[in-house]
Order: structure tokens, then C-alpha cells, then sequence
């Protein structure tokens, strides 16, 4: 990419519409609108009406509302013109084939616009990745996360914690640099218990139950069962949908189901799962295998008993009840008497629940234990989510160098200095201060283009 490029692409949602907007950013963006209406450029940030033209055969593609942002007040902080045209693919068509002809434009690669903004100081990566999660959120509690993101939540708490590390890192060097100097005695030993404090923070800060990451990419809810015991029913149940095959013959769902649900804004992923018992088969093995790999990373888990059953648990069931486990208790519509009692398998867990998901009973007091259960894991804290991996990788790299600092300070002055500016680069790498290049096309790959 060199400065003089100009890009171009449809901002709005594909498809046909009332309204579409084409969005242009580079030097060449009035260029291009001039050779599209002809006229002098526009007022800034003052919407008017263009009639568009191809300007290599003259025929009329459109009547736009035309709005302009010059560089650097915008939101890529370069030149940028929107073209708010009517949504119709021969309109849309027409004006890319225009735009074509243009000499110094090319369409946006994925993201560019966000890249461009980031690029010239307009976002800082965390902000970004708000603007992106922005897009994609389906629930409300997303939406809000997303804004907090965007607003700049996040590079205000990672940059507060670098700037207080950069601020010790200064004392540090004034001791190592200009020992002979009139400073303060013990600055070193003064700046520790500041530090401690800090990594105290941040550590306190990791252990969140990764709430804003499952909040972002919705909260994994894996139902765990022997064959027959009514998982892809009560899948089906959940999702009031027919989204798994049921049959009475042990063994039909061989692979991993999933489903998507808004409940009470949150997201969940419901996740149906193979039963569990001997494989008899190879393929039976592996989707047992896989249900025990959804297992271990769930953040709730619907271990399913049939009530014919109870109070007797299948080992390969039992194993899985924990505090992050609701028991159901499954088909007593089956049961010609049937009463829960007493048992071990009911202490330390979420819940239990008795249901029929074929009659309903018991399912609006499974929903009721499920939102409760979601509610709580995800309930807002003081400080915003963290909502990355990468974001928690540099925060527990960042615990790294403070730990040995706190090794190093009073023995090597130079080796605990060199700990606190590697920690203040680990923070400087989640908002884009430092040592990003290698990660851009990672962070912006999954941005739609015309964003």
C-alpha cells in the first residue's frame, strides 16, 4: 500500500436495497467524485445531491446525496467521500464499473478502512476490534460490550497500566544512568511495592471466568449424556427446532451439534454432543472424543441421567458433575412414580432439574436455571471485559516480566529495569503502541469489506 492509493467499496449491508453506501478513501477520492459528477468539490461534512455519470461513456448511473471528510477529520483520517446511492445491483454495478475507470482507485481488501484508521491514529487495535465485534453482535449484551470496546474502555485501562510502568521505569533508569546524582535513596526500592501493587492488578484482573471472550463469542452450554437419554431432544427442545435427528437407536449423533441462542441478551451455544459409553465403532469413538473435548472446555454442562435410572449416575456421566454441571434428570413423563432423592451426585454442582423435553415438563424451570446460571457468569464488573486471546496472552506476559522484576530488583538494577520495559512493551502490543506489525493482517483479516 503506498500513500497515493485511493480504495473504494460498498460500506452497507450486500444485497438490494432503499439506500447504499459506497465509501472512497485516499488522496485521488475528489478526484474521483469529480469524474462521476462533474462539479466542484463539496462543502465538508454538508450532504448535497450529484447526479453521477460514467464518465468514460456519459450515461447516467444515478442521483446520489454526496457527502465529503477531508483528511484528517474523518474516520480513516485521509480524504473520504460516501456516495449514498440507491441500492439496486444495476445502480451498484454501474457505479463500481465507474469507479473502475478512474485512474489511482482499487477496490478495499477486507478491513482496509479500519487498517487506514488505525494506521493514522483514528482507532487503536482494542477500538478496532470494538468497531468489528460491533458489527457482528446479535445480542444486546454483545451490542454493549462492543460500545464500551469502542469506546475506548479498554485502551484506557491497558494504556493507564503502561503509562504507570513507563513513569517507574523513568526512576529505575535515573538511578542505573546517574548514580552519583542527588536522587532520592532507595528510588528502586520504592517503585517495588508500586509494581507489586500493579501486577497484583493485572492478575486480579485475568481471573474472570474469561466472561468477556465467552460474552463475544457466546457461552458454550454442552449437553453431556449416555445414548438415549434424550440430548438431542432436549436440543431440539432448547432451540425449539428440529436441529438433531431423534431415534431410539443408540449411537445417532456421531459428531458435534451446535446451536446459536439469544438468552436474555445473551448469546449461548448450545452444543449437542455424541453419547457417552464404548464406542463400537471408529466413528462413534471419535464423536465420543469430541464430546469430551467440548466437555472440558464448556463454561456450563447439561449432564443428562434418564429418571429410570436414577438415583444410579453412568460413570462415564458422573465424572462430569461439577460446579459448572446442572443434573437433569430426563423422560419422567416415563416414570410411572418418580421422586428425586437424596444423593452425593446433588451436592457441589449448579442444579438439578427433573424434565420431560417430549411433554415439556420441567422446561421452563430448565430455562430459569440456565438464564440464572448465564446471568451470574456473566454479570458486568468495575473494570471492562477482557475480550481477546491475544489481549490475555500480552496481560499474562506482562505478569511474566513483573514477577521476575520483582526476582531482580536489589540484586541486578539492569536486568529489573530491562523487566519493566519488556512488561510496558507486552501492554503496548494489545492497543498498537509497539511491535504490532507481524499481528495486523491477523486483527483485521475477519473485517468485512467496505470496513
Amino acid at each position: 500500500m503506498t500513500e497515493t492509493e485511493t480504495i473504494y467499496a460498498l460500506s452497507s449491508g450486500a444485497g438490494m436495497a432503499g439506500v447504499a453506501v459506497i465509501r472512497l478513501s485516499g488522496d485521488q477520492a475528489f478526484k474521483a467524485l469529480h469524474a462521476l459528477d462533474g462539479m466542484a468539490e463539496p462543502k465538508a461534512r454538508m450532504a448535497t445531491l450529484r447526479e453521477l455519470k460514467d464518465p468514460v461513456t456519459g450515461a447516467r448511473l444515478d442521483n446520489a446525496l454526496v457527502l465529503g471528510f477531508k483528511a484528517p477529520m474523518s474516520f480513516t483520517g485521509e480524504d473520504v467521500v460516501e456516495l449514498h446511492v440507491h441500492g439496486g445491483r444495476a445502480v451498484l454495478a454501474g457505479v463500481f464499473g465507474a469507479l473502475s475507470t478512474v485512474a489511482g482507485l482499487r477496490p478495499a481488501e477486507p478491513g482496509e478502512f479500519s487498517r487506514r484508521a488505525f494506521e493514522n491514529g483514528k482507532l487503536d487495535l482494542t477500538e478496532a476490534e470494538g468497531l468489528n465485534d460491533l458489527i457482528h453482535a446479535q445480542t444486546a449484551a454483545q451490542r454493549e460490550q462492543a460500545l464500551q470496546q469502542l469506546d475506548g474502555a479498554l485502551k484506557d485501562l491497558y494504556e493507564g497500566w503502561r503509562a504507570r510502568l513507563i513513569g517507574h521505569l523513568a526512576h529505575l533508569e535515573a538511578d542505573i544512568d546517574f548514580p552519583d546524582e542527588d536522587l532520592p535513596e532507595g528510588v528502586s526500592g520504592a517503585v517495588l511495592p508500586q509494581i507489586l501493587v500493579l501486577k497484583d492488578n493485572i492478575t486480579q484482573y485475568l481471573v474472570d471466568n474469561r466472561r468477556g471472550e465467552a460474552l463475544r463469542d457466546g457461552f458454550r452450554i454442552v449437553i453431556l449424556g449416555q445414548p438415549n437419554a434424550g440430548k438431542s431432544t432436549l436440543l431440539n427442545a432448547l432451540a425449539r427446532s428440529d436441529v438433531a435427528i431423534v431415534s431410539e437407536e443408540a449411537g445417532t449423533t456421531r459428531d458435534v451439534i451446535e446451536v446459536s441462542l439469544d438468552l436474555g441478551g445473551y448469546p449461548v451455544r448450545l452444543i449437542d454432543t455424541a453419547g457417552l459409553r464404548d464406542g463400537v465403532s471408529d466413528i462413534e469413538k471419535e464423536g465420543i472424543r469430541r464430546a469430551e473435548a467440548k466437555a472440558a472446555d464448556a463454561d456450563l454442562k447439561l449432564v443428562l441421567v434418564r429418571a429410570d435410572e436414577w438415583p444410579d449416575i453412568p460413570e462415564a456421566a458422573k465424572r462430569w458433575l461439577d460446579e459448572k454441571a446442572i443434573l437433569l434428570i430426563t423422560q419422567v413423563d416415563r416414570a410411572k412414580m418418580f421422586h428425586v432423592e437424596h444423593s452425593e451426585a446433588l451436592s457441589g454442582i449448579a442444579g438439578h432439574v427433573t424434565v420431560s423435553a417430549k411433554s415439556g415438563e420441567g422446561m421452563t424451570d430448565l430455562f430459569d436455571t440456565i438464564q440464572h446460571y448465564v446471568m451470574g457468569a456473566m454479570a458486568p464488573r468495575e473494570l471492562p471485559s477482557l475480550t481477546r486471546i491475544r489481549h490475555r496472552r500480552a496481560l499474562e506476559e506482562t505478569v511474566e516480566h513483573l514477577a521476575r522484576f520483582t526476582d531482580n530488583a536489589g540484586i541486578d538494577a539492569v536486568l529489573a529495569a530491562e523487566d519493566v520495559r519488556m512488561a510496558a512493551r507486552a501492554l503496548g502490543k494489545i492497543t498498537g503502541r509497539v511491535g504490532v506489525e507481524d499481528m495486523l493482517d491477523v486483527v483485521f483479516s475477519d473485517f468485512c469489506i467496505g470496513k
